[in-house]
C-alpha cells in the first residue's frame, strides 16, 4: 500500500497511525497538496490527502473512508482487536467525538489559511473562526476530563483518540498564539498520546503549505 500525504495533516497522520496499529506495511509518500499537486493529481483528481493506494491499485480517498477499510479489514481478522465498535452505542459516540474534532481541525485550518495565504483578511471570518475553535475545545475539554479511563471509551485506545491526539498537535503548531494551557484535560491526552512510538514515528513537525511552489 500506498498513503499519499504529509503527516503534519492530522487527516493523513490518523491514517498512518492506524495502518500501522495495525500492522500493515506501506509506502509513504510525503506529498504536498500545494507543492507535489502534479504527482497526486493522478492518484487524486482533486489533489487532496490523505490518498491511500491499496496493493490491488485500487484507491480510497479521504481519511474516513480509508479507515472505514481498515477496520473492515481488522474485523475479518481473528488476532486484531478493530479501533472503533461495529455498531451500537460505542460506535456512534465515537463518530460524534471524531466529528467534533474533525471539525475543529477543519476550523485550524480555514483560520491559518486566511491568516497566510489572504493578503487581505476577513475580520468576520477569523472572528467566526476562533469562535466555533475555543466553543468546541471547551466542549472536547469536558468530555476527555469525564472520561473514567485512560482513554475516551474505556480501556482500549480508539480511533477517536488517535484524531484527537493528532488535531491537537497540529492545532498548537499551525496556532502558537492559542493558549492551550486553558483545556488541561486536552493537554494531557495529548501528551499521553505524544509520548507512544506509533505516535513518535508517524509525525512531522508543522510546515504549512509553500505557497512559492
Amino acid at each position: 500500500m500506498i498513503l499519499i500525504g504529509q503527516y503534519d495533516s492530522p487527516y493523513v497522520r490518523r491514517v498512518g497511525i492506524a495502518l500501522t496499529l495495525y500492522g500493515h506495511t506501506f509506502e509513504h509518500r510525503p506529498w504536498s497538496t500545494f507543492g507535489d499537486g502534479d504527482k497526486i493529481e493522478p492518484f487524486n483528481p482533486l489533489r487532496r490527502v490523505p490518498t491511500l493506494v491499496l496493493g490491488n491499485g485500487e484507491i480510497i480517498l479521504e481519511s474516513a473512508y480509508a479507515l472505514d477499510w481498515l477496520d473492515e479489514q481488522a474485523r475479518a481478522a481473528d488476532d486484531i482487536v478493530p479501533l472503533m465498535a461495529a455498531s451500537g452505542p460505542e460506535r456512534q459516540k465515537a463518530l460524534y467525538y471524531i466529528a467534533l474534532t474533525t471539525g475543529f481541525s477543519d476550523k485550524a485550518i480555514a483560520l491559518f489559511y486566511e491568516q497566510v495565504l489572504h493578503k487581505e483578511k476577513s475580520p468576520v471570518w477569523l472572528e467566526r473562526c476562533n469562535t466555533q475553535i475555543s466553543a468546541v475545545l471547551n466542549v472536547l475539554e469536558k468530555i476527555r476530563a469525564s472520561a473514567k479511563s485512560q482513554w475516551l471509551l474505556g480501556g482500549d485506545m480508539t480511533h477517536a483518540d488517535i484524531a484527537l491526539a493528532c488535531s491537537l498537535r497540529h492545532a498548537r503548531e499551525a496556532h502558537p498564539v492559542i493558549d492551550f494551557s486553558q483545556w488541561p484535560a486536552l493537554a494531557f491526552h495529548s501528551a499521553q498520546c505524544e509520548r507512544m512510538e506509533v505516535f513518535r514515528h508517524i509525525s512531522q513537525p508543522f510546515i504549512g503549505p509553500k505557497t512559492e511552489d
